[in-house]
């Protein structure tokens, strides 16, 4: 069962990145699904920043911007595939 780990806060259109706020930790090489209304998409997650410095995990808390494979919207929510 996919678990519910944030929720996306910001996302920059042209770099197609997305900032998701964590509710739970993430890794780097996890594999994640994006959820908004009828649109989804899952994808690994390749690399993530915090303040512009790449990160391999990130804890409860923080705000990292992860570059996502297809368009997403704020409020977006974020689960880990397990």
């Amino acid at each position: 069962m996919d678990k519910e780990i944030g929720k996306v806060i910001h996302y920059f259109d042209k770099a197609m990145v997305a900032v998701i706020r964590l509710t739970d930790s993430l890794k780097t090489g996890e594999t994640v699904k994006f959820v908004h209304g009828e649109n989804e998409f899952t994808q690994t997650i390749d690399s993530m920043e915090v303040e512009h410095e790449k990160i391999q995990s990130a804890k409860k808390g923080d705000e990292v911007a992860v570059k996502v494979e297809q368009k997403t919207h704020e409020g977006a929510k974020v689960y880990k595939v397990e």
